[in-house]
């Protein structure tokens, strides 16, 4: 049921949305040129690696690395980049790994898969037998600014509570969050 609700409501937003794509893309192109997506291998369900997409708003080049851990990020961000991490709209291309079936709207968030440590305790929490999501628990409780031990135990939690109310909820309060910029991170600001 979840599979079908995701699958529709992402389509639903990507015919809706897509006004909105062209006139990112463009300004993207215009003011820091190609490419406007950014795509990069992160771990899935069942410990699967996928391509993630997202708006790109770091120059080319940039090393990858989580948010938090950027040090360099007043020099990597891009103007229109900068827009985009702190409204949340670079992160509208999973759209499309929601259709493809590599990501949820709702679950634990997907990560960089050099992040070994953090890997180990979700592997340990059963955080990987669900599918990632565009948003989920551990980030409207904080987002960059827990430690990985809570965004797990966050994780193992939205596991054992996971319904389509508690997904409800967790989307409302991710719009809250989005339009209060709470618990973004950028180069290691505490």
């Amino acid at each position: 049921m979840k599979r079908v609700l995701d699958f529709t409501a992402a389509l639903f937003a990507c015919i809706l949305l897509s006004p909105l794509f062209l006139v990112i893309s463009l300004v993207i192109l215009i003011t820091d040129g190609a490419p406007v997506i950014h795509r990069h291998k992160r771990i899935g369900k069942d410990m699967k690696k996928f391509t993630i997409y997202k708006f790109r708003t770091m120059k080319n080049g940039t090393r990858l690395t989580a948010t938090v851990n950027l040090t360099e990020s007043d020099e990597q961000i891009t103007p229109t980049g900068r827009i985009l991490r702190k409204t949340s709209i670079d992160e509208l291309p999973q759209l499309f790994n929601i259709l493809k079936g590599d990501m949820s709207f709702v679950g634990p968030r997907p990560l960089i898969i050099h992040e070994g440590e953090i890997h180990k305790m979700r592997k340990e929490a059963g955080v990987y037998s669900v599918r990632p999501g565009l948003t989920g628990w551990a980030q409207i409780n904080g987002r960059d600014r827990v430690t990985d031990e809570e965004k797990v135990r966050l994780d193992k939690e939205y596991i054992e509570k996971q319904s389509i109310m508690f997904d409800l909820k967790i989307m409302l309060m991710t719009v809250t969050n989005v339009f209060k910029s709470d618990g973004v991170v950028e180069g290691g600001e505490k």
